[in-house]
């Protein structure tokens, strides 16, 4: 069984009280049997694969695999997943290069299967390399399970950084940002920007996103989120604003709910 990591608080209260435990329940959680179980397979077996037929032919193999980049629904994509390995990542027609979510990218990058002879998996520190990563997002899952803001503000603390610290140019980490189920959805939630931003044309998004930035963090970059100092304000107001959206979306349904309650007792005078 797995450990379910404890999250008594929502919002920001709950943010603090998981980073205070954050060593310990992630401890907790890659010592529990079925991630120890995983774990074993993985490190016996992997070595020994060198193709992507074989991985994607080995479930327990593929479970960890996808696992550890956040692609645990596309287990039972056999084929799209061989043909993202198969292909690999230097030819630019591949496949992976092709998908806007570069997580595959990253996936076969990992492997290696489409990009050299002899693959990744017979590194003597792969294993390592994939369970750390595993354990990583198999933790947010579970966080997840218990509250999703919580899971979306680990997966920013882990990717942000990691964009914000690249060489690319201020618009192409926007199209990232955008481009990112986790991080635009955070972005719009703390810059205050209505889920229909997204049907916009992606330029006058990054305008939207830009300028939104600039006001409330004090750049367009989101290089300036490389500063733990922002990447927590960011945060912060991720978890304030989607909290106080939700307890607003209670009150509302409670009253809606007391005025039909009210009107059907007849305590209710309808003027018409």
């Amino acid at each position: 069984m797995s450990y379910q990591p404890i999250i008594p608080f929502t919002g920001f209260a709950g943010w603090s009280f998981l980073n205070r435990t954050m060593e310990k329940q992630q401890a907790a959680f890659s010592n529990s049997s079925d991630i120890q179980r995983n774990e074993d397979y993985f490190r016996e077996k992997i070595g020994s694969i060198t193709t992507a037929q074989e991985l994607v032919d080995d479930r327990r193999l593929l479970t960890v695999a996808l696992g550890a980049f956040g692609l645990d629904d596309d287990i039972d994509n056999k084929f799209f997943i061989r043909k993202v390995l198969d292909e690999g990542s230097l030819d630019t027609d591949s496949l992976a290069n092709k998908l806007s979510d570069k997580t595959y990218l990253a996936l076969t990058q990992a492997f290696g299967f489409g990009d050299y002879t002899i693959p990744r998996t017979t590194l003597s520190n792969f294993s390592d390399e994939i369970l750390a990563q595993y354990e990583t997002r198999q933790f947010e899952i579970a966080v997840g399970d218990s509250d999703n803001d919580m899971r979306l503000a680990l997966t920013l603390q882990r990717d942000l950084p990691e964009l914000a610290a690249k060489v690319n140019s201020e618009t192409t980490k926007w199209y990232t940002i955008i481009g990112s189920s986790t991080m635009s959805s955070v972005f719009q939630t703390a810059l205050g920007l209505p889920s229909s931003v997204g049907s916009l044309d992606v330029d006058a998004q990054v305008r939207m996103y830009s300028a939104k930035s600039k006001q409330l963090y004090g750049s367009t970059d989101p290089a300036q989120f490389s500063d733990g100092n922002k990447l927590e304000k960011l945060t912060r107001d991720f978890l304030l604003r989607s909290q106080l959206s939700t307890t607003s979306a209670i009150s509302s349904s409670d009253a809606a709910l007391t005025l039909l309650q009210n009107a059907s007792s007849g305590s209710l005078s309808l003027l018409l």
